[in-house]
């Protein structure tokens, strides 16, 4: 398993926000939602595409601006179509202000 990589500050995202960032070359997006950070493959599992501008909807689900897929924050999982697989997500930890990422894909 990788080392925990520090990918941006922790005052840099408040609550409700969305902040793109990169672990060691992924594109990720950090979602801060309830008090927990998230952290997501920035690429819909529908189209490819990055989801920049997306939200967090009244339900904690991260609504995709393109086409409107919905994707739990716990885990991923796709919840409504256009997407049926589920997002990639990373650990999280804030550690010291910093918000630190691990890639645990291989």
């Amino acid at each position: 398993m990788g080392d925990w990589i520090t990918v941006e500050g922790d005052a840099a995202l408040g609550e409700g926000q969305v902040l793109a960032a990169d672990l060691d070359g992924v594109p990720v997006l950090l979602v801060r939602h309830q008090g927990c950070v998230y952290a997501m493959e920035n690429r819909c599992t529908h189209d490819g595409s990055e989801m920049d501008g997306g939200h967090v909807d009244e339900a904690g689900a991260f609504v995709c601006p393109h086409h409107g897929a919905r994707f739990a924050l716990k885990d991923g999982e796709a919840l409504c179509a256009p997407a049926y697989e589920p997002l990639t997500m990373f650990p999280v930890q804030v550690e010291a202000g910093c918000i630190q990422l691990k890639d645990e894909r291989w």
